[in-house]
């Protein structure tokens, strides 16, 4: 489990400084003082992070890229964790306008691999044996490279070939640190910035933490493998590697080394006699049995996770980042996909509804307008000259339009279908994404009236009405005692007033540290004047040092006024 902790916004240290004026420093550099100024930040950090951010800020030179670019290079720059939260941002509609997704999405975090002896000594640590007595064969130059970990060849010692991915040697503590510092900036945020404290930034990073817990959890990722290959175990166009469980652990995961061409690749493709159009079929049947048979499914299917194996057979690769898919959102979307079909503005307005959360409610007729305008843009185009990717923008700009959230893991499938679109029209620039999906939307239409759907779906009601039934006496009568007891307690929770607290916190500290150092200032003077022994030129010594503990938190008072510029 990552160690996070949350900094309280009112603390005068920061455990992580030359962290954190890195990443101060970086935000600088691409033009982001005005964001550091409105977090209010020098009221948290040490003076003399407040002197290098100040004297950085005024020499922060313009910059010739549109801002979703430098926020990009930025990120780029910050590191691993700062990636990987950019890469869950641009599958986050809800929160960012589709330039900054479009910017996102961009985002490599391919970097240079470290040395052999730091993969001996992950080694060492999980297995207390370095990998040359557990493999008869390891490659100590890894074939790829990226910010959590790098994968090597290596031998079994039954001969098996494998492919070794090892985590990056003290990425853990890195991430522990960053989202703590996160989490930090997201506390500012959400008490200064009021446009940032509706998508409520405190909550985004705790499920950026979750999300990346996991990611470094290589476990996590081969019961991924294993899972999928349950589910594909009978399908002969699908080959999923196999995980060897007794080489895998938290830090390293031992899989089959699966030698194949790569989609993109269309020469060798051609070379090996394999047909590009049976490959982009089996390829999107692939992601749409994923999606509605199984409601789990590969969530980055890009050209370099995808390899074809002699006789047009599928393999999937890096199964860090999957998704799932509920069978009540699964029939929301098929129900707003036909609702479009049928230019039914008003069912498909209330499906889009369902699939999504807000924080107020839309206005429905407006949401019903935008509705039929992109139906009309795409109801009477040939199906082939319907794009997803198109499709997707169009429906990310009306959800962003209206403030409603679209659920990660739905985002996550969308952009899987645009993914898989954008490598199959590369190989078939004639092919149909939607023509291809609609006898899985029928199945799964016509699969709602099978008997056996049915009567199950009736039991689940049934069974919830039986729990509700039993427990609701229960929990009245409980209430019941609670008022007899005079225990029942009602609790008011407020918003909007940490803004107005904070500074009146403030406000009455700077009161309190005024009255305190007058104090002291007249107290010195009482003992100057009595001349209380010890005398230094006849003057009280100790009159002297009070003085003087009084003057420098006075005067330092008085420099925080002025640099704020009122008084």
């Amino acid at each position: 489990m990552l160690s996070i902790r949350k900094i309280g916004a009112f603390g005068r240290t920061y455990r992580h400084l030359n962290r954190y004026r890195r990443i101060l420093g970086i935000l600088i550099k691409y033009g982001f003082g005005d964001l550091i100024e409105r977090l209010n930040i020098d009221q948290y950090i040490e003076i003399g992070l407040q002197v290098l951010t100040a004297s950085k800020r005024s020499a922060a030179a313009p910059h010739k890229h549109t801002r979703a670019e430098r926020v990009r290079l930025a990120v780029e720059e910050l590191g691993p964790t700062y990636i990987k939260l950019g890469q869950l941002l641009s599958t986050r509609s809800d929160l960012i306008q589709p330039i900054y997704i479009e910017e996102l999405a961009k985002l490599q975090d391919e970097v240079h691999p470290f040395s052999f002896e730091e993969v001996r000594g992950v080694f060492q640590s999980e297995f207390q044996r370095p990998p040359e007595e557990i493999f008869e064969m390891f490659v100590p130059k890894p074939f790829a490279s990226a910010s959590i970990g790098q994968v090597h060849k290596a031998r079994t010692r039954e001969g098996e070939i494998v492919a070794v991915k090892v985590q990056r040697p003290g990425i853990k503590q890195l991430i522990e640190v960053d989202i703590e510092i996160m989490l930090h900036l997201a506390t500012l945020m959400e008490r200064n910035i009021e446009e940032f404290a509706f998508h409520r930034p405190i909550k985004i990073v705790e499920e950026f933490a979750r999300s990346i817990e996991k990611e470094i959890d290589y476990t996590i990722e081969a019961g991924h493998i294993e899972r999928f290959d349950r589910q594909f175990l009978a399908n002969p166009n699908v080959y999923v590697p196999k995980v060897f469980r007794e080489i895998t652990t938290e830090r390293i995961l031992t899989m089959e080394f699966v030698k194949g061409i790569k989609v993109s690749k269309v020469t060798e493709l051609a070379a090996a006699g394999l047909d590009k159009c049976r490959v982009v079929d089996l390829g999107a049947d692939l992601l749409l049995q994923q999606v509605f048979d199984h409601g789990f499914f590969h969530a980055d299917p890009h050209p370099g996770n995808i390899l074809v194996l002699p006789g047009h057979v599928i393999c999937l690769l890096d199964f860090g980042m999957m998704g799932t898919i509920d069978r009540q959102a699964k029939k929301a979307f098929i129900d707003l996909i036909y609702g479009a079909v049928r230019r039914d503005e008003s069912r498909t307005a209330q499906m889009l509804l369902r699939l999504t959360s807000w924080e107020m409610e839309p206005d429905l007729h407006m949401l019903e307008r935008d509705v039929g305008d992109i139906i009309g843009q795409y109801l009477y185009r040939p199906l082939k000259d319907i794009k997803v990717n198109r499709l997707l923008q169009d429906l990310l700009e009306l959800t962003a339009r209206h403030h409603l959230r679209i659920p990660p893991e739905l985002f996550l499938m969308l952009k899987a279908f645009s993914t898989v679109e954008g490598v199959a029209r590369s190989l078939n620039p004639d092919f149909d994404m939607v023509s291809r999906a609609v006898p899985f939307l029928k199945r799964e239409k016509v699969e709602r009236f099978r008997p056996g759907r049915i009567t199950e779906e009736a039991m689940a009601v049934i069974a919830d009405l039986v729990n509700f039934l039993q427990q609701f006496p229960r929990e009245a009568l409980e209430v019941v005692r609670l008022v007899k007891r005079r225990r029942l307690t009602v609790q008011f929770e407020h918003h909007g007033l940490e803004s107005m607290i904070e500074t009146h916190d403030r406000i009455s500290n700077k009161l309190s540290f005024a009255i305190i150092t007058a104090a002291l200032i007249i107290g010195s003077s009482i003992i100057v004047i009595a001349r209380i022994p010890p005398l230094f030129y006849g003057i009280s010594l100790i009159g002297i040092i009070v003085f003087i503990a009084a003057a420098v938190p006075g005067l330092w008072l008085i420099f925080a006024i002025l640099r704020k510029k009122h008084l």
